[in-house]
C-alpha cells in the first residue's frame, strides 16, 4: 500500500502508524494509543447471537496496558454461547490488533479492537464463529491453491415518523436521490463511520423498499463493501451493524436488518459477492468467459445450497422473504445477471471496450484490465444470519465444488438464462430443487449434509449440533402454510425478530 494512500485512509490508527492495519503489532497499538491520549480500549466480539459484545477497559498504566493486550481477558462463555456449560464456562478473549479502530461514538477517547476465543488450554475455542471462518479459508487455500475473499451488500430499513412530503413511489425506492429518498444523509453519514472503522466500502444508495405504515415511514437502504480476505469481510459486516444501529440511536431513528417487514414489501437481503485469487490475480474468467474454477465453486454452492440457510437463514420470519416473485430466490440454480435466481453472475466489465473514453472523448482509448472485478453472489441469506457461520459456510461450499467428481456437470444441468417465474419457464422451474421453506426443514438440511461442512475439521460436529438444536426450537414447519395469509400474524411474527442478527 502507497504512503499516500495510507495518509488519506479514513481508520485513524491506519493513518497515523501509516502501515496496513494487517501489519499492526502490539507496540504499534501501544505507540498510537501514548501518542493520541487513549484513555479506554474496547474488546469487542461476536456472541452466540450474532450481536457484538463489548468489554471496557480503562488505561491506568503502561504496564496494565502490555497486560491486557499480552493476555487478554476472561469472559463467561455459557452467558455468550448456549453450547458452553455453566460449569466450566470460562474463555480468554485476545484482541486482534489488525481490527483496531478509534471508536466514533465515545466521549472518552477509545480504541476498539475485535477479539479471538481460547479455551481452558490456551486453544483457539473449535465452536467460535471467527474461528470456524479462519479454518473454513485455510482449508479452502490448501485445497485449491487459492485464496478466498467476499464483501456483502447490507441491507437494511431506516424507520421515522412520517412527513408526508415528496413522497416516493412505494416498492420504486432503488437508486431514488432527496428529497423523494428521506435518509440519504443518514446513510452518507453511516458510510463515513464505517470507513473510519476500518470498512472497505464500495458504494451506498437507497433500495426498493419503501412504504407508510400507521403514520411512520419505511425506507430500504443498502451498503456494499469491497472484496477482501473473507475474515475481514465478516468482521466489516459486523462492525457495520453495530455502527448503523449506533448511528440510528443518536438520530432517534429505528432500524432493522430484518429479513421481512410487512406483507407485499420488498424483505432485506445481505448478498454475498466472491472471487478467487491466486498470485493477487482474479480466477473467475478464462478468456474474459467465465473460468471452470468459478462454475465449480458455483457448483459447490448449488450442491450444499439448502444447508447454507442453516447459517444464511436464522429465524422463521427469513422464510416469509423466501417465497416467489419478492426478488428472492427459491430455487436452486445460477445464471448470468438473472435476479431469478440463487446464484447470480453480475455483470463484470467483460467485453474488450474502453467504455470511459466513450463516455469522455477527451479521454485516449486503452485496453484496460477489469478482469479483477468479477465476482459470484448468492442470494439467499438475509440479516439474521451469523455473519462468520454464513461466510464459513460459503466457503466450505465453494471448496466443496473441487472435490466433487460432477461438479462441471452439475454447474451446466443447473445454469439458467431465463426468468423462472415466467409461465412460459414453467418445466424449467419443476426441474429445480427448492430452498428449504422454513427454520425446521434448513436445520433437516444441515443434518444431512453436515459431512462437507466437518469435513477438514472447519466446523466441530458440536457447533453443528447447536445450530441444528437452534433452528428446530423454532417449530415453524407449517408457519408459513399457516400464516401465510394472516397478515397480522406475520406482523406479531416480524415485531419479535425485528433486531435479529
Amino acid at each position: 500500500m502507497k504512503n499516500e494512500e495510507l495518509i488519506m485512509n479514513a481508520n485513524q490508527v491506519v493513518a497515523f502508524l501509516r502501515k496496513p492495519a494487517s501489519e499492526f503489532t502490539k507496540s504499534d497499538i501501544m505507540y498510537f494509543i501514548r501518542e493520541n491520549e487513549i484513555s479506554m480500549i474496547n474488546f469487542m466480539y461476536p456472541g452466540g447471537d450474532g450481536k457484538l459484545k463489548t468489554l471496557n477497559f480503562y488505561i491506568t498504566s503502561l504496564d496494565y496496558l502490555n497486560t491486557i493486550l499480552t493476555f487478554g481477558e476472561r469472559v463467561d462463555g455459557s452467558s455468550l454461547f448456549s453450547f458452553i456449560q455453566a460449569g466450566s464456562s470460562d474463555l480468554y478473549v485476545l484482541p486482534r490488533f489488525s481490527t483496531a479502530f478509534v471508536d466514533p461514538f465515545a466521549d472518552i477517547p477509545t480504541l476498539c479492537m475485535l477479539c479471538s476465543y481460547f479455551d481452558k488450554d490456551g486453544k483457539p475455542l473449535e465452536s467460535a464463529p471467527e474461528y470456524t471462518l479462519k479454518k473454513a479459508a485455510k482449508a479452502f487455500t490448501e485445497t485449491t491453491g487459492m485464496t478466498f475473499q467476499a464483501m456483502g451488500e447490507l441491507e437494511y430499513y431506516v424507520i421515522d415518523e412520517d412527513d408526508e412530503m415528496f413522497m416516493a413511489t412505494d416498492q420504486r425506492g432503488y437508486h431514488e436521490s432527496a428529497p423523494y429518498a428521506k435518509f440519504n444523509s443518514f446513510r452518507q453519514l453511516c458510510m463515513d463511520y464505517i470507513a473510519r472503522c476500518g470498512g472497505q466500502i464500495k458504494y451506498g444508495h437507497s433500495e426498493v423498499g419503501n412504504f407508510r405504515l400507521d403514520g411512520k415511514i419505511y425506507e430500504q437502504n443498502e451498503i456494499e463493501f469491497l472484496p477482501v480476505d473473507v475474515l475481514e469481510a465478516a468482521d466489516q459486516l459486523m462492525i457495520a451493524k453495530w455502527v448503523i444501529r449506533n448511528l440510528a440511536y443518536q438520530w432517534s431513528y429505528n432500524v432493522t436488518f430484518a429479513p421481512k417487514i410487512t406483507t407485499g414489501k420488498a424483505g432485506s437481503g445481505l448478498h454475498i459477492h466472491m472471487r478467487m485469487l491466486k498470485d493477487g490475480k482474479n480466477q473467475m474468467l478464462e478468456n474474459g468467459v467465465l473460468s471452470e474454477a468459478a462454475r465449480k465453486m458455483i457448483a459447490g454452492m448449488v450442491e450444499l445450497a439448502p444447508s447454507i440457510t442453516a447459517f444464511g437463514n436464522k429465524n422463521p420470519t427469513s422464510y416469509f422473504r423466501l417465497v416467489p416473485h419478492q426478488e428472492a430466490p427459491t430455487n436452486i440454480c445460477w445464471g448470468d445477471r438473472n435476479r431469478s435466481v440463487l446464484v447470480r453472475v453480475p455483470l463484470g466489465w467483460a467485453v474488450d471496450v474502453d467504455m470511459c473514453s466513450i463516455a469522455n472523448p477527451n479521454e485516449p482509448a486503452l485496453k484496460r484490465d477489469a478482469s479483477i472485478k468479477q465476482t459470484v453472489e448468492m442470494r439467499s441469506p438475509d440479516g439474521s444470519a451469523d455473519l462468520y457461520q454464513l461466510l464459513a459456510g460459503l466457503c466450505v461450499a465453494c471448496r466443496h465444488g473441487f472435490e466433487m467428481a460432477n461438479a462441471l456437470e452439475l454447474a451446466e444441468k443447473t445454469y439458467v438464462n431465463v426468468n423462472i417465474h415466467d409461465k412460459e419457464n414453467e418445466d424449467k422451474l419443476n426441474q429445480l430443487k427448492q430452498l428449504p421453506d422454513s427454520c425446521v426443514a434448513s436445520a433437516e438440511c444441515l443434518n444431512q449434509q453436515r459431512a462437507a461442512f466437518e469435513a477438514h475439521g472447519v466446523f466441530s460436529p458440536a457447533m453443528i449440533d447447536g445450530i441444528i438444536g437452534q433452528l428446530k426450537a423454532f417449530d415453524d414447519k407449517s408457519l408459513r402454510a399457516d400464516i401465510g395469509n394472516k397478515p397480522e400474524e406475520i406482523q406479531k411474527l416480524v415485531e419479535e425478530f425485528f433486531h435479529c442478527g
